[in-house]
């Protein structure tokens, strides 16, 4: 072979072409530069050359994560030397986690990044590759990581279903139960809502990311919220198990069984929606997003909550301070003694004002 100046040799499996537009075309490219000004004979045969490139070949295997150089564009997809002897192929379908309409938004002409081989060779020994697979695996990472760390996370709602609401988080599609929605409107208006979540599951094997809107307003509502406080709220709902109460933005289950001491039928036979009532807070659940309400553990007769529900909320906050006591003993292991529980009204309880500033004070009590 006479070589006089730089020539460049593209090997292509034996096929020669005239451009590298062609799918399948070989990449290798190999520079041999003489500087010297005569011509010279070489003993190195177009066979030997190919010979030399499989000895020093890489094997690609489908999972492999590789460096690859955008070699041309095209209008669905691009080539790509990825250092194999026949470039690979990227499918616009492959390229982003996200739709995608055209790949310059996305590749860009002698671009290197790395890409992940979707499959093995085809019959003309040419690699399928992604990026949309490198995206998945980092998003189920990080999601697990937010997971592991109990974080909040904000999402618009761009679809709803009839059972629910579904969202975007990292590039993957998350799933919101209706259950686990909590507004006040129907999930039909909530379309385009930045909502914050908690994640309920976070599985990769069986692709199902579910989240929560109501878990994570209960754990900003519970910042505010403690065992045996007594809150005002609304009946949202009536079930045959119990009635849901509005708090502030978050439903509460009041039980069928901490209604009444007394025996009832149904919730409906003792509220309505729209009532406003007066309930404790007897346990706190942000594991699970759930506020379990009580009016019987402020009933100061059984019954009367079916019976007089106004002596009921007017002695509330004294029969919470009850149940409060009660706790605390069972926290220490002890049992709550008589002298402990105070009844406040028979108590003469000085004025909050200083002395002499009584004088102008609205007074609240009868002679």
């Amino acid at each position: 072979m006479n070589i006089t100046q730089s020539l460049t040799v593209i090997v292509t499996g034996g096929i020669t072409t005239k451009n590298a537009e062609i799918k399948g075309l070989g990449l290798k490219t190999y520079m041999i530069s003489q500087k010297t000004t005569t011509s010279k004979n070489i003993g190195f045969t177009h066979e030997d050359f190919a010979a030399l490139l499989d000895k020093y070949d890489y094997h690609f295997s489908p999972g492999d994560i590789v460096a690859g150089t955008v070699f041309s564009m095209e209008s669905r997809g691009a080539l790509i030397d990825i250092g194999a002897k026949t470039a690979a192929y990227i499918p616009i379908q492959e390229m982003s986690i996200n739709r995608v309409d055209d790949p310059d938004e996305v590749l860009q002409p002698n671009e290197t990044r790395e890409f992940f081989i979707l499959t093995d060779e085809n019959e003309d020994g040419q690699l399928t590759l992604s990026i949309r697979r490198i995206e998945y695996m980092r998003a189920w990472e990080r999601v697990r990581q937010l997971q592991a760390e109990d974080a909040t996370v904000r999402s618009n709602v761009f679809a709803t279903n009839r059972g629910g609401a579904l969202v975007r988080i990292e590039g993957l599609r998350g799933f919101i139960p209706g259950s686990h929605i909590s507004a006040r409107e129907a999930k039909e208006d909530l379309l385009g809502e930045d909502l914050p979540l908690k994640f309920l599951e976070v599985d990769e094997e069986r692709n199902r990311l579910v989240l929560s809107h109501r878990r994570a307003l209960v754990e900003r509502k519970m910042n505010g919220l403690e065992v045996g406080q007594v809150v005002i709220g609304s009946v949202r709902g009536i079930k045959p198990y119990g009635a849901f109460i509005d708090i502030g933005g978050v439903s509460g289950l009041l039980h069928i069984s901490e209604i009444s001491h007394d025996h009832i039928d149904t919730p409906s036979s003792v509220f309505e929606v729209n009532d406003e009532l007066k309930v404790m807070i007897i346990d706190l659940d942000a594991e699970r997003g759930r506020i379990s309400l009580s009016t019987k553990q402020l009933e100061p007769e059984p019954g009367a909550m079916l019976k007089d529900r106004e002596s009921v909320y007017a002695q509330a906050e004294a029969m919470a301070e009850k149940y409060r006591l009660k706790l605390l003993a069972a926290a220490e292991g002890r049992t709550l003694e008589p002298e402990e529980v105070v009844d406040l009204s028979d108590l003469d309880i000085p004025s909050a004002l200083e002395d002499g500033d009584e004088e102008g004070a609205i007074a609240t009590t009868e002679e």
